[in-house]
């Protein structure tokens, strides 16, 4: 795997502001590659100034693998930003 579009992706993640969320699907269209890498480009993030709990799915639920825990802790970040859910999706307003 080429390693610079990890490093476009995790750029492109910190940008995303508190309280926001954007899909897997939206940062690959914004860097030029599919969901499925900006996913493994995530799973190996620990570094704790990428936000990477704001990636979410597509259909607005948290991920099953998120990579500073699991996906009760990304549930909790979120929630923290003032995110809503419902289940394991996130409440659109």
């Amino acid at each position: 795997m080429n390693k610079g579009i990890f490093l476009k992706i995790r750029e492109e993640v910190k940008k995303i502001p508190k309280g926001e969320t954007r899909s897997y699907g939206e940062i690959a269209r914004i860097v030029g590659t599919n969901a499925h890498v900006v996913g493994f480009a995530l799973r190996g993030n620990e570094d704790m100034t990428i936000p990477c709990h704001r990636v979410i799915k597509t259909n607005g639920e948290v991920a099953d693998k998120f990579s500073l825990g699991n996906w009760p802790e990304q549930k909790r970040r979120l929630e923290e930003e003032g995110i809503k859910f419902k289940g394991r999706r996130i409440i659109v307003k």
